[in-house]
């Protein structure tokens, strides 16, 4: 489980093909020492298992679900990520609660300065449309962001310059696919819905 708050910018260092997924490997600032394998890292949003460490680097692997179904698949060496160490008993809990488990890959519709922030307009899969709420919770490759707005089929957030500087999105262009969660609780409440309206 994460908080949303992006700890280090990661990079891609080496990616491999392997039977059934890809290996990764990635150099972050993370306290590799601490890290032990086992653990679970959110990189850019994907919720992924440390399956080797070295003094700078650790190695995920990733099933052809999870590339399917996230922007792993476009990941190369050289590429950046938002890394985030999963939570523990005590932390504060900066942002909200995020679980790694994307639910669609979106778009970046838009994207201009407003004084020293920016507005980022993303377009959203049909499926998170009803899951996505004004002033509501939502994971933007990793990072906890708040909804501003809310079209037929865009959402519209303010990144204000920490976030903007701290994460990947300052190296975000028109068209770039980001990785999406929806808040949990938007989840459950869409679930109930469908089983009273008897179309779960």
């Amino acid at each position: 489980m994460f908080t949303g708050i992006i700890t280090h910018i990661g990079r891609i260092a080496a990616v491999e093909d392997r039977a059934g997924g890809r290996a990764l490997e990635i150099e972050t600032g993370l306290d590799h020492t601490s890290l032990a394998l086992g653990a679970s890292v959110a990189h850019s949003g994907v919720c992924l298992t440390v399956t080797e460490k070295r003094d700078r680097t650790h190695t995920v692997y990733a099933s052809t679900e999870t590339l399917a179904r996230t922007t792993m698949g476009d990941w190369q060496a050289g590429s950046t990520i938002n890394i985030e160490a999963s939570l523990r008993l005590g932390d504060e809990l900066g942002g909200h609660l995020v679980f790694g488990h994307v639910d669609g890959i979106g778009r970046i519709a838009g994207l201009a300065p407003v004084g020293e922030s920016w507005r980022l307009d993303i377009e959203l899969p049909e499926a998170l449309r009803p899951l996505v709420a004004v002033k509501g919770s939502i994971s933007v490759d990793g990072i906890s962001l708040t909804v501003n707005e809310v079209g037929p089929t865009t959402m519209a957030l303010m990144i204000i310059p920490h976030t903007w500087e701290a994460t990947t999105l300052h190296e975000r262009k028109l068209g770039d696919p980001v990785n999406l969660e929806a808040d949990m609780l938007a989840r459950y409440v869409a679930r109930q819905l469908a089983f009273k309206e008897g179309t779960a």
